[in-house]
């Protein structure tokens, strides 16, 4: 951290100075010079350098509203602030200083989500309704607290380069994406979610970042490592040289979104290509620092790990990560096989019967270890001491429709007698229930990967 005389919320990005104008710090582990500089001619201001790749230093011009970026040794081009608190022209574009003190919060009342009693209703800001914004999506709130709704978890937010794209792809994971309107309109639409009494939960994608405006490597190589397979692209160096500062932009990420949106918790994408070696695994530190940045409200955080890896929802005492639950693709895909009878590819190992449903919804995972044929290995920890609310369970989520071959709802695929007994199941089950958007009233929208890509990535992702 900077020196003592030095107040931040956060120990990178821009932040409004106490003196005057905007404290900045920065880490560009492998540049001899940093300046910031703006884009309307203002002058560009040296940081300095404090011995261990970060860079800080007042930039007296540096208002809420300005734009910024940084110039990386003398290059001309001029690079947005890795931890970016708004892209209004994209990720391609300057950064915005903000100050979220301006917001005037309501909800000091509220207390925060725990684990039990929870019914989670995942969206997609940009497709939950016709103009796409967090201020129209605030307006559908009512509804679905009136549903029975107690969780909404957002789908990334993350800024991404085009004009829409499902989130997964993001580059500025700081910055909620400017599609949806502006950092004050996130925040407004979390405090009248908990003037309703709903929690809102932000999906994160700690595992990779999106092929497009990723210039993170730009500061400094050492973001990414070989070390790691990852299907999506680098994996990301939470263990090896350069680590320390790299996990502190993840674990300080997730706490930004607890205490500067008062999120009430988070769901960790695809933890299974999160790689980490470290005495403490990255998982654990980000779970710990939610927890601290929700000071005395309850928090709640949810993983998904295609592996089935119980390790994470278990008590640091037992060598776990801390986090609240998992999702349970075992229970979907039993379902799935159950009211479609179609059993190919991930399906091919489940039988839709009577006692794979039971089993699900008694112990969670159906596969605890047992030799997993679609895989050719073994699958899945045991979980046979674990409460039922350690699990998510769901019919639909936006991967299980999305990888279909049209993006097809379920009750598109069965029988309305068979998809309401399912949904009744699904309910009254002791685990948590999700659903996903328009779910709960058989929409017939399709939902498919979608992204904006400039025309030759976008040939090359089709």
């Amino acid at each position: 951290m900077p020196g003592a005389a030095v107040r931040r919320r956060f120990p990178i990005g821009a932040e409004v100075s106490r003196d005057g104008g905007g404290h900045v710090r920065v880490w560009a582990g492998r540049r001899a010079r940093v300046q910031v500089a703006g884009s309307g001619g203002e002058p560009a201001v040296d940081l300095q350098e404090e011995g261990n790749g970060y860079f800080s230093g007042v930039v007296r011009w540096l208002e809420p509203g300005r734009a910024y970026g940084f110039r990386l040794d003398n290059e001309a081009q001029l690079f947005p602030d890795p931890a970016s608190r708004f892209q209004p022209d994209g990720p391609h574009g300057p950064s915005l200083m903000v100050d979220p003190t301006r917001f005037l919060w309501t909800d000091t009342a509220w207390k925060g989500i725990e684990r039990t009693g929870q019914v989670i209703y995942e969206l997609h800001v940009g497709t939950f309704t016709r103009v796409g914004t967090f201020a129209a999506a605030a307006e559908q709130l009512p509804a679905l607290a009136e549903l029975g709704i107690t969780i909404v978890e957002l789908m990334p937010l993350g800024d991404f380069p085009g004009r829409f794209g499902w989130g997964y792809d993001g580059v500025d994971l700081w910055a909620p994406s400017r599609l949806y309107g502006t950092p004050d309109d996130l925040r407004r639409m979390v405090d009248n979610a908990h003037r309703l009494g709903l929690g809102v939960i932000l999906d994160v994608v700690y595992n990779h970042l999106g092929p497009d405006g990723n210039y993170l490597p730009s500061f400094s190589p050492a973001y990414f490592t070989d070390r790691y397979q990852n299907e999506w692209g680098q994996a990301i160096n939470f263990d090896g040289v350069d680590a320390g500062p790299v996990r502190e932009f993840f674990v300080e990420n997730a706490g930004y979104w607890i205490e500067e949106f008062h999120f009430d918790g988070l769901r960790l994408d695809a933890t299974q290509s999160i790689h980490d070696a470290s005495s403490e695994h990255v998982l654990a530190a980000i779970t710990r620092r939610v927890r601290t940045a929700g000071r005395d409200r309850g928090t709640f955080v949810v993983a998904e790990n295609e592996p089935q890896d119980t390790r994470i929802v278990r008590p640091a005492g037992q060598g776990g990560y801390g986090a609240d639950s998992l999702w349970n693709d075992d229970f979907h895909h039993a379902s799935r096989v159950a009211l479609t009878g179609h059993g190919e590819a991930y399906y091919s190992d489940y039988h839709g019967n009577p006692q794979e449903l039971i089993s699900a919804v008694r112990w969670g995972y159906l596969y605890q270890g047992q030799r997993y044929s679609w895989q050719g290995t073994r699958r899945g920890t045991p979980t046979l001491d674990l409460e039922a609310t350690r699990f998510v369970n769901y019919l639909e989520n936006h991967d299980q429709v999305a990888n279909s071959a049209r993006g097809q709802r379920l009750h598109q695929l069965t029988s309305p007698d068979q998809m309401r007994a399912m949904t009744a199941l699904l309910l009254l089950a002791p685990g948590i229930p999700m659903l996903f958007q328009g779910q709960e009233f058989a929409s017939t929208a399709p939902f498919l990967f979608f992204a904006d890509h400039e025309h030759t990535l976008g040939e090359q992702v089709a």
